[in-house]
């Protein structure tokens, strides 16, 4: 079964970049997000309150698809965000807004937990930070045509990855600033070469 890192953190925080340059520098699988191929992620972005429960399922069940890959291969995987991310963090989040009623909610969480009772949770969480301001400007800066949070998201994000982080046992858990990191990542990915080394 193949090993699967998560690489997690705030929107605009430097996910993708430090997954496409993990995966070049290894070899690892790259599983990204996708976005905008998503078939609700449009509609999403003109109607949150009327797509946010097809977007999330979507999503939910795009994640589904890419962990089974990963896990009925031998290379490890890695992808930005992940299926726990998009529950524990934005399908949150959208209930929080009033994107998502109590029901609409209730089935996002039969699913997520459905999946994992499915498929095991990532062997490695990749906890990617920077302050909120930097955050935001990165966000500002990157030019994607549609994105599932606003920057006025940003600090309730934070907090939404700070209580489902901290359920996680430290073991499992990457933490990097990347402000600290040069545009490569270089020093976050011998870290993680290092740590994947040491599950073998």
């Amino acid at each position: 079964m193949g090993k699967l890192i998560s690489v997690v953190g705030n929107t605009g925080v430097g996910k993708t970049t430090l997954v496409k340059n993990l995966c070049q520098a290894t070899g690892f699988i790259q599983e990204l997000e996708e976005n905008e191929k998503r078939p609700f992620q449009k509609l999403f972005f003109q109607d949150r309150q009327r797509f946010a429960l097809a977007n999330q399922i979507d999503f939910l069940l795009f994640r589904l698809d890419q962990e089974k890959v990963v896990r009925q291969g031998i290379k490890t995987g890695v992808h930005d965000g992940g299926l726990d991310q998009d529950y524990h963090v934005f399908t949150k989040l959208f209930y929080q807004k009033g994107y998502l009623n109590e029901n609409e909610f209730y089935l996002c969480q039969r699913t997520y937990l459905l999946i994992r009772e499915m498929l095991p949770p990532p062997d490695i969480y990749i906890w990617l930070g920077a302050s909120i301001g930097r955050v935001a400007e990165r966000f500002n800066s990157r030019g994607r045509e549609v994105s599932i949070a606003l920057v006025e998201d940003m600090a309730a994000i934070e907090d939404l990855l700070e209580d489902w982080l901290g359920e996680i046992e430290e073991s499992k858990i990457i933490k990097i600033n990347s402000e600290a990191e040069d545009h490569n990542y270089q020093k976050a990915i011998a870290q993680v070469k290092l740590r994947i080394q040491s599950m073998k």
